[in-house]
């Protein structure tokens, strides 16, 4: 049995190969772009903030997808690349501005997606946002990478160590998964949302 995604990398890595670099970013970005914009929902908690931060991730995967090392999965890369741009739009001051930017045909395509998704989420969201406002970014991004997306322990460990640069090992990132899933379920039991 292939893991998931592993067709749509062969596919893209062919697209690459052939020198169709937008249409392997288009490939990229209706592969990997609905679980992006669930795990950036869930790390920036707001929609706006998460159609931005899902607009840079488009961007970034039409501008960097010729570059692609193929050192680990497509996956991971794509991940590292909305956990980047969702840490930096949350430390930037320029994201507090009224108008939001769009540009080009990858954040035409990060538009479609966002928007076809927005009302299943919705409803799901609500029902966790009180757990979550109490988990820092860090807690937050660990789950959904683990929970929401399925990845690897060292795919999440590519994706965390990506800020700073520093490796980050991936049985100390399953330690802090099984601390965390301790206080939540405690956390949930106190807030009454399981006996």
């Amino acid at each position: 049995m292939t893991e998931p995604g592993t067709d749509a990398e062969a596919r893209i890595g062919e697209l690459i190969a052939a020198g169709d670099r937008p249409g392997a970013a288009t490939a990229a970005i209706h592969e990997f772009g609905p679980p992006v914009l669930r795990y950036l929902r869930s790390m920036l908690r707001n929609e706006d903030d998460a159609a931005d931060a899902f607009s840079i991730f488009a961007e970034n995967v039409w501008r960097g997808l010729a570059t692609w090392r193929g050192e680990g999965s497509l996956k991971a890369w794509c991940f590292r690349l909305a956990y980047n741009a969702a840490i930096n739009l949350r430390n930037e001051a320029w994201r507090r501005r009224a108008r939001r930017f769009f540009t080009g045909e990858a954040s035409a395509l990060a538009e479609e997606i966002r928007t076809r998704s927005h009302v299943k989420v919705e409803r799901q969201r609500q029902m966790l946002d009180t757990l979550r406002e109490s988990l820092d970014v860090e807690d937050v991004s660990l789950l959904a990478l683990r929970v929401d997306q399925k990845l690897s322990w060292l795919e999440i460990a590519d994706v965390l160590g990506a800020e700073g640069g520093e490796k980050v090992e991936a049985a100390a990132l399953m330690k802090r998964f099984e601390r965390l899933k301790i206080r939540l379920a405690k956390m949930a039991k106190d807030q009454g949302l399981i006996d």
